[in-house]
């Protein structure tokens, strides 16, 4: 067969059915509990019924007395674990707060029992009738509560390095025409993903394999490593497919060397599946954020002044926080820039990352705050943001790679029918439904870390790729194997790409929308790699270019000419020049910018993640628009969103239509995290309410009849050689501002505190 040289690079790749869309209609997709174990104990969790306090004595009598049970393991028998630094402070963990350590008690919800049975069922029984007795201490819930903490973040979190500043905000605020101040609050909510935070354990000999739902498998192994003090190639992480993250499966759990330690002492393989309720407490979720906004402005909209205060709920143990100010301060042109994050700690579990992490509740405070100031200005929202459009970030004055923000706003605009919106507020009616109508940014930085792949050719054409990455729902295995089948000529239905399982090449965490763009680099360089072998013995006389030559070798970029020839490369004659019927290659790709000790960190399981505002001489973001249309009933005050329409620029879409999915999910996602979704929780005990999916309200097709995503074409060659950008977290950030600025065009009324239900609406 020939195989074709690779197409110079497109800003659009095939929209091709998923690679793995059989398998999962059919049942075939294995999922971490899915895994056949051999004869293995089964084990539920008891946690904790106060948020504070100490356990004074166990009850287990009864427990044990239901057949099949095998063991109950508490703080008095626990497998001692060492310690394990937080995520983002150089370690693994998604919090500190080690369970069956003590009796103290950190948190509502917190592991203090595993019951092992021989049957799930007789598990779940038994832990239903472990008694506990307690000593309460009145814990701090949340921001308002006696007892909780605030301090600056920076310095308490080693990945928040910086409250961005520029010029002189005091001054410029005071003399500005047009001053705006207010204030945002965003709640509480937690990632519910369709897969429960299950792990199952076996030991063979010295050797652990743990079966999780993981965004991180190297980071998975190693830490659970690091706590059972065992060497990290003891452990391995089985993981191809999962059943949705957001980032609650971004870091080491607090269970999984737990249930490690207890299927070692029983020398039998343990399964635990929580339920849903206790996926409120053992794992992470977003932290509730309180926002102040100072934007000051000429007469004709042009900033002068911005300050962004924001302060983030965190667990007494663990300094985590988001930070999003190094992105709300670069957003728009502004001389005089002010921030800073501040941590508050109460008697919580630890919060961690879900999608859209920083930008999701910062771009809320600011876009709301931009619509604010269009109004107080009289100008229309589409054209505050054209009048303050930058090429260059304001704080370090660094350039966008690439930067469409207002192509996406006039795009979005002219398919949502913008300029037919009337401006003054209710004007706009149907009925007994006021129409309203509004827009937001949304942006998220490019990230890219260091990645590794191993990429094998038959003469046949048959490719198989072995990547580390994983598959968490959002296409991984189509795009990697698309982007060897354009690299290699090879036709799609010929390459096998096998992922989610540390034995593989490592791959960094599937987190800060980097997945595309680190593994798919990587792929790409492996490929020419194999195509050099196979150019070299077809025409060993003939020399390569120098552009060539600086691709050939393990952490090297490749690019669009790398292992180009103008000739199709003839795998049969190329098979017959080496001797041979394979092909096989190794590599390590890096991006630009990346730490010297990118390669050792990223096979320990440390990731290294760059890009964005970080960038030595440039900064690096998506962009998109989203425009949203509200009814709010007069008399019911019902709130309905009949239309979402967002359009976005990410550099290369490797596959439009699975970056559609992508796209429709975060807008109906965004629109979600401003009318429904928030976790209630009860002042007075720092308790979850509504750890449920009765209670925690997510949308269905009826709440959203209407989502439309306009796809722009950008080439950004300054970024990755594969050209992409971050895409899977862009759409669901600055939705919830859109949603309220609607309102306010609707109603007349400001909304600042999310979420936003019938009960807030004052028509």
């Amino acid at each position: 067969m020939t195989a074709a040289a690779p197409e110079p690079k497109a800003n659009m790749g095939q929209p091709v059915p998923r690679y793995d869309a059989v398998a999962k209609v059919t049942g075939r997709a294995t999922y971490g509990s899915d895994m056949p174990l051999d004869n293995p104990a089964y084990a539920f969790l008891v946690t904790s019924a106060i948020s504070k306090g100490r356990i004074d004595s166990f009850d287990l009598d009864d427990a044990k007395n239901v057949r099949g049970v095998i063991d109950i393991v508490t703080y008095e028998n626990a497998p001692k674990l060492k310690e394990s630094k937080l995520f983002s402070n150089g370690g693994y963990a998604g919090t500190t707060i080690q369970p069956l350590k003590s009796a103290d008690i950190a948190h509502d919800g917190e592991i203090i029992a595993v019951v092992v049975a021989e049957s799930y069922e007789a598990a779940r029984e038994a832990a239903n009738r472990v008694k506990v007795s307690y000593t309460a201490i009145t814990p701090a819930a949340s921001f308002d509560s006696p007892g909780t903490t605030k301090a600056a973040a920076k310095g308490q979190n080693a990945q928040f390095k910086e409250d961005p500043q520029v010029g002189d905000f005091a001054r410029a605020f005071d003399e500005a025409d047009v001053k705006l101040t207010a204030s945002y609050e965003t709640p509480t909510q937690h990632h519910n993903p369709m897969e429960l935070f299950s792990t199952s354990c076996a030991w063979m000999g010295d050797n652990l394999v743990i079966y999780e739902p993981s965004q991180y498998v190297y980071g998975l192994k190693n830490g659970v490593a690091e706590q059972l003090g065992v060497d990290a190639d003891k452990v391995r992480v089985v993981n191809p497919y999962v059943g949705g993250g957001f980032g609650s499966r971004g870091s080491m759990t607090p269970r999984t060397a737990i249930i490690a330690g207890i299927a070692r002492r029983l020398n039998r393989p343990v399964k635990l599946v929580p339920t849903r309720d206790q996926g409120f407490t053992i794992a992470t979720y977003r932290a509730e954020t309180r926002h102040e906004i100072k934007l000051g402005a000429s007469r004709d909209g042009k900033l002068v002044a911005l300050k962004h205060e924001g302060a983030e709920i965190s667990s007494r143990a663990d300094p985590y926080c988001v930070g999003g100010t190094k992105t709300t301060t670069r957003l728009y042109a502004c001389p005089n820039v002010d921030s800073l994050v501040s941590i508050v700690r109460a008697d919580r579990n630890t919060p961690g990352f879900m999608r859209s992490p920083p930008e999701v509740p910062y771009l809320f405070a600011l876009e709301s705050a931009m619509d604010e100031l269009a109004v107080k200005l009289n100008m229309d929202p589409v054209e505050l943001r054209r009048v303050n459009d930058a090429t260059n970030e304001p704080i370090g004055g660094k350039p966008y790679t690439s930067r469409a923000l207002m192509a996406c706003f006039d795009e979005a605009a002219k398919v949502f029918g913008w300029a037919q919106r009337s401006a003054a507020p209710k004007s706009m009616s149907d009925g007994d439904w006021l129409i309203g109508y509004g827009c937001a940014a949304t942006c998220y930085p490019t990230q890219m870390a260091p990645s590794a792949a191993r990429v094998r050719l038959q003469r046949d054409g048959r490719t198989r790729v072995e990547i580390a990455g994983h598959e968490i729902g959002t296409g991984a295995y189509t795009i990697i194997a698309q982007t060897a089948s354009e690299r290699l000529g090879v036709p799609l239905e010929k390459v096998s790409v096998f992922i989610g399982d540390s034995d593989l090449p490592p791959a960094p965490v599937a987190g800060g929308s980097n997945s595309t763009a680190s593994t798919c680099s990587a792929v790409m360089m492996v490929c020419d790699q194999v195509r050099q072998r196979l150019f070299k013995a077809l025409m060993p006389n003939e020399s390569l270019t120098d552009k060539a030559k600086e691709t050939v070798g393990i952490g090297q970029t490749p690019t669009t000419q790398a292992a180009k020839s103008d000739r199709p490369l003839d795998l049969e004659k190329a098979f017959d020049a080496l001797g041979a019927g394979v092909v096989e290659e190794y590599g390590e790709w890096k991006p630009e910018g990346a730490p010297l000790d990118s390669f050792k960190a990223m096979h320990s399981g440390h990731a290294r993640l760059v890009g964005g505002a970080a960038m030595k001489d440039k900064i690096a973001y998506a962009f998109g628009a989203e425009f949203v249309e509200v009814r709010v009933n007069r008399f019911t005050h019902e709130i309905r969103c009949p239309r979402l329409v967002g359009a976005f620029a990410a550099g290369r879409i490797m596959n439009p239509r699975t970056a559609r999915s992508q796209l429709m999910g975060g807008l109906i996602w965004g629109m979600s995290s401003a009318l429904l979704e928030a976790t209630e929780i009860d002042e007075r005990t720092a308790r979850y309410v509504n750890d449920n999916l009765a209670d925690y309200l997510v949308p269905v097709n009826a709440d959203v009849p209407g989502v439309e995503v306009i796809l722009l074409s950008e080439q950004d060659d300054h970024i990755n050689p594969a050209g992409a950008k971050g895409l899977g977290e862009l759409a669901n950030v600055g939705t919830n501002a859109a949603i309220c600025n609607a309102i306010y065009h609707a109603t007349g009324q400001r909304i600042r505190k999310l979420p936003v239900r019938l009960e807030n609406i004052e028509v």
